[in-house]
């Protein structure tokens, strides 16, 4: 059985390998909400090698990808996330991509999940939790904007999928921190950046 990184709740985060993508699958084509809603098409039969393997464009610094998966103490997938660690600066971690299986909606698990990978980022040097949510997924908004995200700026003409879609970058500030010095340390994020 693969170590536990942490627990969120009944669910174990573990690191996920090459040897798990047919797993993510599996996991992404029983769980396809996400897709449907923001890609605009079902996940491609490549979804997860692609996720796996992609990585931001050589002129985004980062320092580490991680994939992890949220096991259900049975065996089964409840969720996925995708985190860049150092992302654009030292101490930014950038959540890409994070899903609960359908089944879960609407329960505790998402709160869950967020708030052990948000615990367990911080203790491993996160400052800044950071994400891109697409405008329209009123549900992801809804349950980011909860979490204690800010949006700091929008990118419009995001290709995601199939759609071109309006990006809303947020950002979590660690306690006493503020918005002026996120966004000192990250100048891609101001409003007037291009």
């Amino acid at each position: 059985m693969t170590p536990a990184l942490f627990e969120a709740g009944p669910y174990r985060a573990i690191e996920l390998a090459a040897e798990d993508i047919p797993r993510l699958q599996r996991f992404f084509e029983e769980n396809p909400a996400y897709f449907l809603t923001v890609e605009g098409a079902a996940p491609k039969p490549s979804q997860a090698h692609e996720e796996f393997h992609s990585l931001p464009p050589p002129q985004m610094s980062f320092t580490r990808k991680w994939i992890l998966g949220f096991d259900d103490g049975q065996g089964a997938m409840a969720g996925m996330a995708g985190l860049l660690t150092d992302l654009h600066a030292p101490r930014v971690w950038h959540i890409g991509l994070f899903i609960v299986a359908t089944a879960l909606h609407g329960s505790s698990a998402a709160r869950q999940m967020h708030a052990a990978l948000e615990a367990w980022s911080r203790a491993n040097g996160a400052r800044w939790m950071r994400l891109g949510v697409v405008s329209g997924n009123t549900r992801a908004e809804r349950f980011w904007e909860k979490s204690g995200y800010v949006e700091v700026r929008k990118r419009h003409d995001f290709q995601v999928g199939e759609r071109t879609a309006t990006l809303r970058m947020m950002v979590k500030l660690p306690p006493g921190a503020v918005l002026s010095e996120y966004l000192e340390h990250v100048p891609r994020d101001r409003p007037e950046s291009p």
